[in-house]
């Protein structure tokens, strides 16, 4: 087993007395690219938070790099699930990118070396989401997916070792959206991601790891969802006709697999070529 990098055992989280999170459990290896997916109130960006020490559950254990949630600093990047910058404000995608510094002797303290090191840190960020020949143009100037790009890289600003994201490509047109996966493949080869999505078809190539969470919490160690797994997030049952996806996209060519299953002709099974 690799290095943990997320420990969750038996966590309960209910807000103003409502159940948000029951029983869950999870553990997250160190260069993992986990999906976490489940339909909209089923707390998947509850579960976010609490790995950021934001929400304090009622009961269980999190430990997130070694560490308690909230204790691990820069250590960690995080890009929530709605972030605007206003037409009205003018700030610069360098300086964007500088304000989501947290790590002391970084952005924490003043000084002439701060400074400069700061600079360093933002531009290797956007470096490495392609967006470095930007920095000096104004972010109410940029596309959907270019400002996404942007804060992806305040989010990767202090070299963190885990990058939570929510909803990273809800806001993006659909190219923009396949531009940004392609980036986070790339991360992954140097950072363990977690992205938090609604919507099943995010289960992109480069995801290793799925989990669905819809108040409970189920993995599967593989790029896919199981019967079980769609229909404890979208709803419908062994008497119901519920087509289970599993297995969104693979190679070039996105395309769902349903397995076979009763009461339905169009079922089939995927033999590695593609629909």
């Amino acid at each position: 087993m690799k290095e943990p990098v997320v420990e969750i055992w038996d966590v309960n989280l209910a807000l103003e007395g409502v159940p948000v999170l029951e029983n869950i459990s999870l553990t997250v290896e160190r260069g993992e690219f986990l999906a976490v997916l489940g339909p909209n109130g089923g707390g998947k960006s509850t579960l976010l938070k609490v790995m950021l020490g934001l929400l304090k559950p009622d009961s269980g254990t999190v430990r997130v790099l070694g560490e308690e949630p909230g204790e691990t600093g820069g250590r960690i990047g995080y890009l929530p699930q709605y972030t605007y910058v206003s037409g009205s404000f003018p700030v610069t995608v360098l300086d964007a990118v500088r304000m989501g510094m947290v790590r002391p002797g970084l952005g924490g303290v003043a000084g002439r070396g701060n400074a400069k090191r700061e600079l360093e840190h933002a531009a290797r960020a956007l470096e490495r989401v392609n967006m470095l020949d930007q920095m000096d143009r104004e972010m109410a100037g940029l596309s959907g997916g270019q400002k996404q790009r942007v804060f992806i890289a305040r989010a990767l600003v202090d070299d963190p070792e885990l990058l939570l994201l929510d909803e990273p490509t809800a806001s993006v047109d659909s190219a923009s959206r396949n531009s940004l996966f392609k980036l986070l493949t790339e991360l992954n080869e140097e950072i363990t991601i977690i992205m938090v999505s609604h919507d099943v078809s995010s289960l992109v190539s480069g995801v290793k790891s799925v989990a669905c969470v819809n108040r409970t919490l189920h993995f599967h160690k593989a790029p896919e969802i199981t019967g079980d797994m769609f229909r404890m997030s979208y709803g419908g049952g062994d008497g119901d006709n519920c087509c289970p996806v599993e297995l969104i996209t693979h190679g070039d060519v996105p395309h769902r697999v349903l397995a076979r299953h009763e009461g339905h002709d169009h079922g089939h099974e995927d033999d590695g070529n593609g629909v």
